[in-house]
């Protein structure tokens, strides 16, 4: 691990691109080598398109059907407070986790923590190097959890890529002490099988159990061999993280064959993932729930018993859905916002031609009792302009905005910006807010735009994988009374109850 010297950074002003090309290089001479991201979530190789398809941007964005090139656009009621572009870190943000005054946003090459007292004037308080995508990040306490999901030499901040062929090649999750945030030390690393692309804690006082979501396993992988049907459980004692260990692999989807009985994808259903694992879980701990977003299927879970989670009811949508991505309950836990990562991340997937079905959220409603509860779809949600076909975007990671008696959220659409929608009406969603940029470029489709956009005391907080760490201030009515919700920490797959916190 290398902590990196804080440097002062200049707001970014509307329309101009900083660059700090001279310290990059730097580090990049100096430092461990950069992160070799995995599939999934990760920005597309920047692809050359079309001469029609690059003379159509250009005319959409002349006759105003579109943002100009980095341009900023949004409603009304939202306001661009401000913005820290990249600094020493180079790789591709990722997810944001919430403590008190900080923030900590992920990057593929380490981890930032920004001191956020003053929203309009967030301040760099540590830059820490540690390569391993897409290094998805949680706090509870004074932990700090990191996941790697690219094959790496070993579990130092110092490691190289290595393929996963290889036996000595390590993934999985990196526990840090924050107890110092100008200095956190890295205390303890567990290994897991495939990795960990995300993870989810479900912290009690003495314990920090964390779910590890990975997938896609191959014979050809010595740490990852199918089937991989289940989620690693970790447990880690707070006094004492250097003892954190894999305590169960619980399996989710039983059944015959190599793979388990998950979702089998093509060619029984074209388009559709097969689910070798999951992606993503976002537990719901006052209630005891858990909701699993596994590739080709979305899954309810019971947690009444941390290591042992139960799935309660399985669902697929063979039509529209190709990568389930990420889960979000609402407040009374009936219903469930699932999302579709149609194209990876790395796709144009917002345009006339993919349609509003496909590449957006699906509301379920959570109907019925105990271990009988089923979900029931109600509708599909997906932002309502049209974005470049230079541009990736599809649905991603997002928050609660909370509101009581209402069922609002905001979210990251990578370069389709950052959405606020109200689905409160399972049947009828519809958005509220937004905030975007043009097209990263107008002849190739460059992967970029929010990553992450997380409503966090007062304010929404978006990590841009290019652009570096917005600041939002949403002013409407419907979302004004989530101004009086105050949380000590949040980290948004372990979902609080917002209107009993006793954090």
């Amino acid at each position: 691990m290398t902590l990196l010297n804080n440097h002062r950074t200049r707001r970014r002003r509307l329309g101009v691109v900083a660059t700090a090309a001279g310290l990059l290089a730097a580090l990049l001479t100096a430092g461990p080598a950069v992160a070799t991201p995995d599939p999934g979530d990760t920005p597309a190789t920047p692809d050359k398109v079309s001469k029609s398809t690059a003379a159509e941007v250009r005319e959409a964005i002349e006759s105003g059907d579109i943002p100009g090139k980095d341009e900023i656009v949004h409603s009304d009621n939202i306001t661009h407070l401000g913005n820290i572009p990249k600094d020493a870190l180079p790789g591709t943000n990722s997810d944001l986790a919430f403590q008190g005054k900080y923030a900590y946003a992920g990057n593929y090459d380490g981890f930032r923590v920004f001191d956020i007292s003053n929203p309009k004037a967030p301040k760099t308080v540590a830059q820490v190097l540690c390569p391993g995508s897409q290094n998805d990040i949680s706090v509870s306490g004074n932990l700090l959890f990191l996941s790697t999901d690219s094959s790496r030499s070993d579990n130092s901040c110092n490691s190289t890529s290595q393929p996963a062929t290889e036996k000595s090649s390590w993934e999985g999750m990196k526990i840090f002490d924050i107890s110092d945030k100008r200095n956190p030390k890295y205390v303890a690393a567990v290994e897991t099988a495939c990795g960990s692309h995300t993870h989810t804690l479900v912290p009690e006082r003495r314990n920090v159990y964390v779910y590890v979501s990975s997938y896609s396993p191959s014979a050809t992988f010595p740490d990852c061999q199918p089937p991989h049907d289940g989620i690693s459980v970790i447990k880690v004692p707070r006094k004492a993280p250097q003892k954190a260990a894999v305590v169960g692999f619980p399996v989710i989807f039983p059944g015959e064959g190599p793979d388990g009985g998950g979702n089998p994808g093509s060619p029984t259903n074209p388009g559709v993932s097969k689910t070798t694992g999951c992606h993503d879980i976002t537990v719901l701990p006052s209630k005891d729930l858990a909701a699993g977003a596994c590739m080709g299927d979305g899954i309810l879970f019971s947690i009444k018993d941390p290591e042992n989670p139960k799935v309660i009811d399985q669902v697929q949508d063979n039509v529209n859905f190709a990568f389930w991505h990420s889960a979000t309950f609402n407040q009374k836990a009936n219903k469930v916002v699932f999302t579709d990562e149609l194209g990876g991340g790395g796709a144009a997937t917002c345009n006339a031609a993919i349609g509003p079905n496909r590449g957006a959220d699906g509301i379920y409603d959570i109907v019925g009792k105990g271990d009988k509860r089923k979900l029931v779809f109600k509708s599909y949600y997906k932002i309502p302009r049209h974005q470049a076909d230079t541009e990736n975007c599809v649905a991603h990671n997002g928050s609660l905005i909370p509101v009581k008696g209402k069922d609002l959220m905001v979210q990251a659409w990578y370069q389709g910006g950052v959405s606020v929608w109200d689905f409160t009406n399972s049947s009828k969603p519809k958005e509220i807010a937004y905030f975007e940029r043009g097209p990263i470029s107008t002849d190739t489709l460059v992967g970029g735009g929010a990553w992450s956009a997380y409503y966090y005391n007062g304010y929404i907080y978006s990590n841009d994988m290019v652009k570096g760490f917005d600041v939002l201030k949403i002013s409407d009515r419907r979302t004004d009374p989530a101004k009086w919700i105050r949380m000590s920490e949040l980290n948004v797959q372990t979902q609080p109850d917002y209107f009993d916190w006793r954090g």
